[in-house]
Parts: C-alpha cells; structure tokens; sequence
C-alpha cells in the first residue's frame, strides 16, 4: 500500500468507528504525519483526494475556516467522475440517459405528496414559466433545480446524490443538443407543460402516473435533441 493510502485507509477508519463525523476536522497535517508515521507530502495527497471526492474541505491559515475539515459532498465528486468518463467515450451518453430514466422514475413514484421539495419544485416551475426573456441556459438550470427537489422529494439520499450526479454530467450535453430542436420554444413550452403535468400527479399521491410522465419528459426531450434511444454514441 503506497503511505498516501495509509493516510487515507486511517482516515476511512475513524469515520467508520464513528471518531470522526461531518463537521469535524483531521488532525494537523504535521501530527497525522507523525501518528501514521508517514511523509508530510503523503498526508497533503491523500488530502487533496479526499477534497475532490467531496469529503473534506481544507483551509489555510488561521481562524475558524482553518484546518481539514470533514464534510459530505457526494454529488460534486460523483459528477466530475462522469463527466470525465463521458469526455473519454468510455461512457455513452445514451447509457447516461437511460439510467437518468431509472432513478428519476423511481425518485417522482416515491415522492412523499407533501415533501417541502415540492413547494421548490412549484417556485421553479413559476420561473419556468416566466419565459419572455428567459435564455436557454438559464431555463435548463431552473429545468436541473426542479429534477433535484423532485428527487430530493423521495426521501433517499443515495439516489439524489447519484441522480444529481448523472444530471451534472449530461447537463452540458443537454444545452449543445438544444442547437438540434427545430423550434426550442415550442420544445420549452412542452417541457413546462410536461413539468406541471409530473407535479401535479405526484400532488395526488398517484406514483404511477408520475413514474410515467417524468420517463415520457426525460426520453421525448432527448430524442428531439437527435439522441435516440438506440444510440450508444457519446
């Protein structure tokens, strides 16, 4: 095992055991160094790691926001792993979509009728709505914003990270698609539609119709874009 390793199987442990929570923070760098009996030089890699998988937040100097501090940030990291296997082509994005489809189905059939994600996903409808004057990205990030509260609606933290994740690492994608739609302001008039049409079942408690509708949203818009369901081609 190479001694960033160590540094990071360490800390891994004290999470575990319970020593370590989100909110506290490591050990000096010099200290950890001499516990572990390690390089300094290991302990700053295995920290850098740990920041760009979203596990820890490391500040510099002195005061509160100084020290390695220990936070929860699955979707960032998740995200820019997927990005980056898309960008290889090792990861198609039509395989992307499809499990975009999977947990996003499942998210708007679980989705509590009265989860306070759902008073966001209505405010965001409402911006939505305000389409005068309303650029294609600042509608597909308002579009992002609504996807995650209903998600976040079900009430399953793993799925949010990981449907967050998905969603980061195609939204790029998505906006280069829009220059395909043949009129995107019809195509943005019947995402809104559709988006009312999903929260209003999941409104009603009826998971089903909702589980539905947001499977019918997500794979329409693609293929208009010219992303067929067959296609394996990033």
């Amino acid at each position: 095992m190479r001694t960033h390793q160590l540094v990071l199987a360490w800390i891994e442990d004290q999470l575990s055991a319970g020593r370590l929570a989100v909110g506290g923070r490591l050990p000096a760098e010099r200290t950890l160094a001499e516990h572990l009996t390690v390089s300094r030089t290991s302990v700053r890699e295995a920290i850098r790691i740990l920041e760009a998988m979203g596990v820890v937040r490391a500040g510099v100097g002195s005061g509160p926001d100084a020290g390695t501090v220990v936070i929860s940030d699955p979707t960032a990291a998740l995200g820019s792993a997927l990005r980056l296997h898309v960008a290889t082509q090792h990861l198609p994005v039509a395989d992307i979509v499809e499990t975009r489809v999977l947990l996003e189905s499942w998210a708007a059939g679980k989705a509590r009728p009265d989860a306070p994600e759902l008073d966001e996903a209505a405010a965001l409808l409402a911006g939505m709505d305000q389409a005068e004057g309303l650029s294609v990205g600042d509608f597909l990030a308002l579009d992002v914003r609504f996807h995650f509260a209903l998600a976040n609606a079900a009430g399953n933290a793993v799925v949010s990270a990981m449907m967050g994740s998905l969603r980061e690492a195609i939204q790029g994608y998505a906006a280069e698609l829009t220059s395909n739609l043949p009129d995107w302001d019809a195509t943005a008039s019947r995402l809104r539609a559709e988006h009312h049409a999903i929260l209003a079942a999941v409104r009603k408690g009826d998971g089903g119709r909702a589980a539905e509708l947001v499977a019918a949203h997500i794979e329409g818009y693609y293929r208009e874009a010219g992303l067929g369901a067959g296609s394996r081609e990033p």
